[in-house]
């Protein structure tokens, strides 16, 4: 399909520059395809102010070019210029397996994908499975494609919230709990520290502390926060003591995380945190000043940025503080450096929520300043929230995601069993695990990730409708199918003839590599499982029209191969998504 549509786009523009001449006609026109054809281009509605030509008239000129292409049956003009092609049944038939043929459009090329990124010493929450599993989804895709793929864990392993636990620690320790739970431990004394630190604010009369606030603000100077800012002086110049102690937050926060990662299916080439970068930011924020993309500012570093020289005018980018602290905004700096340096990308994709999109324009910015010419896209989601409001780490109003995943899993298995009591506990087991983590994970990715996602329980977990629970099922129904027919000594064979539903289900696998490419080019997953409702639709309206253990051999044979297809295209679709598949339900 990929091939044809190229094709159909070449000869459609050299028949224009050849009729009206080449300015304003580009190397291709675009056909794709629709809903009211098998293929459809708009080009003429579009070039027609260009080329001051009506737009029928253009039209005339691409139905001329598209008729003779070998594939195309029919072309036609509709509306006020559209062209609408037909293809023929015997071109759509031979080109089955084009459904499976991804075009390796990344080749040659590197990506760095960061994403995931959660604090140490924090449990997992439910916000923390946009980024996680969007960014698998994304790197899977992207390797379909053909681009090399570092994927990086940019943990938060660094900064203010060490001081603080670090006086927590000593302060309000459990060591008990600590030994069965220590996430959880780390978890109740950084809430203590927040809680008592809100009531030192309070007694002072300033404003209570949200997540993001500047710990630095006078405001917020409570004697709580100024101990901790102490530790964390001690702690960057190397004290050994409390060196030690962060170390121990990293090995338990780790080790939390693999098991996590292991459960949801998600692995990084990397995993490099904040920390990592320590050595490089005076080196890095020095450069910058000899260079005169920072300047100094009232004793700080910081970079200005104009409209004319930059494209906007931002807020000051603050690199390093009058008394010489470093900040986020430096160690993302030194990272891209760092990420330039050593894998040469083309193109940097970092993965967070919709709060940090000043912070990534002003980073990017910075880095074009800098002379980084790969491409820089922030990969932004809508924020998670309760019904209730949004959470916070801070007030301790989180659902944890291990909670989420051994709800999921649960209530799977109850549905499994309801459906299929025969099913052994092993195997029912297997099946609530594969299906309560696909409901959890299509759930985030099938919605357009700028949306707001409401976390309730229902939603996140529902079995109905276009969730992977529907998809799960019908890979696994297809599975069926084909076991049943081939214990009848059926084979698969060469598909003729076409139906109008099994037409309508070929078209639909062969838009299987456009969808593929597209997410790798707009970093939207939930266009991926658009598709994959589709084709699933489609199977279950072939399925139910056209017979396929009682047809006669050669039909039966052709049905099987598409059943086979079609469960292909399902199995790795889904697995582009990081969803897996049982072979029965």
């Amino acid at each position: 399909m990929l091939d044809l549509l190229d094709s159909l786009g070449a000869l459609g523009a050299a028949a224009l520059r050849e009729a009206f001449g080449a300015d304003g006609v580009p190397a291709h026109v675009v056909f794709e395809p629709s809903q009211r054809a098998d293929l459809q281009c708009a080009a003429a509605m579009q070039l027609a102010r260009a080329l001051k030509r009506p737009p029928r008239d253009l039209a005339a000129v691409l139905v001329t070019a598209a008729s003779t292409h070998p594939a195309v049956a029919r072309a036609d003009i509709a509306g006020a210029g559209f062209v609408n092609v037909t293809l023929h049944d015997g071109w759509i038939a031979a080109h089955l397996d084009d459904a499976l043929a991804h075009r390796a459009v990344g080749a040659g090329q590197t990506r760095v994908l960061d994403y995931s990124s959660p604090n140490v010493a924090k449990p997992m929450h439910i916000g923390h499975i946009r980024s996680t599993i969007l960014g698998e989804a994304l790197k899977r895709v992207l390797r379909k494609v053909g681009y090399a793929v570092v994927s990086d864990n940019h943990l938060g392993d660094w900064g203010t919230q060490f001081g603080k636990l670090i006086v927590a620690w000593r302060r309000y320790l459990d060591e008990a709990a600590f030994a069965r739970e220590p996430v959880q431990e780390l978890l109740r004394i950084y809430v203590k520290f927040s809680d008592e630190e809100k009531a030192q604010r309070a007694a002072l009369g300033a404003a209570p502390a949200k997540d993001g606030d500047d710990d630095d603000a006078p405001a917020a100077v409570a004697p709580l926060l100024a101990e901790a800012r102490a530790e964390l002086v001690k702690l960057q110049a190397g004290d050994a003591e409390n060196v030690a102690l962060w170390k121990r937050f990293v090995d338990v926060s780790m080790r939390e995380f693999d098991r996590m990662y292991a459960r949801l299916g998600v692995s990084f080439d990397v995993t490099l945190g904040e920390s990592f970068y320590n050595d490089m930011l005076a080196p890095t924020v020095d450069a910058l000043l000899a260079d005169g993309t920072a300047e100094p500012s009232q004793g700080a570093v910081v970079v200005t940025f104009t409209k004319e020289r930059d494209g906007e005018a931002l807020p000051p980018f603050l690199l390093r503080k009058a008394d010489g602290g470093f900040l986020y905004g430096s160690t993302d700096v030194a990272a891209m450096r760092y990420r330039m340096t050593t894998w040469s990308p083309s193109r940097i994709l970092i993965v967070t929520d919709e709060r940090q999109q000043l912070h990534f324009r002003q980073l990017f910015a910075t880095a074009r300043r800098m002379g980084v010419g790969a491409r820089l896209e922030h990969v932004w989601f809508g924020l998670m929230r309760l019904p209730e409001g949004t959470f916070s780490t801070r007030d301790g109003n989180v659902i944890a995601l291990e909670d989420l995943l051994d709800e999921a899993e649960r209530r799977a298995r109850a549905v499994a069993a309801e459906l299929n009591p025969a099913l052994a506990p092993d195997e029912l087991d297997a099946i609530a695990r594969v299906v309560g983590l696909g409901a959890v994970k299509y759930n985030d990715l099938s919605k357009d990730r700028q949306t707001l996602v409401t976390f309730t329980w229902d939603k996140a977990l529902s079995l109905q409708g276009n969730t992977a629970p529907y998809l799960q099922y019908a890979y696994a129904r297809i599975r069926s199918l084909v076991r049943k027919v081939a214990e009848t000594g059926a084979t698969m064979g060469p598909v003729g003839a076409l139906e109008p539903t099994e037409r309508a289900l070929v078209l639909t696998l062969l838009r299987y590599p456009l969808a593929v490419q597209e997410v790798a080019q707009t970093a939207r997953p939930h266009v991926l499982c658009d598709y994959l409702y589709a084709l699933a639709t489609a199977f279950s309206s072939f399925y139910g029209e056209l017979p396929v253990k009682d047809a006669a051999p050669e039909l039966r044979a052709a049905r099987l191969t598409l059943c086979d297809r079609v469960a292909t295209v399902l199995r790795e679709g889904l697995d582009l998504l990081g969803i897996e598949v049982p072979e029965r339900m």
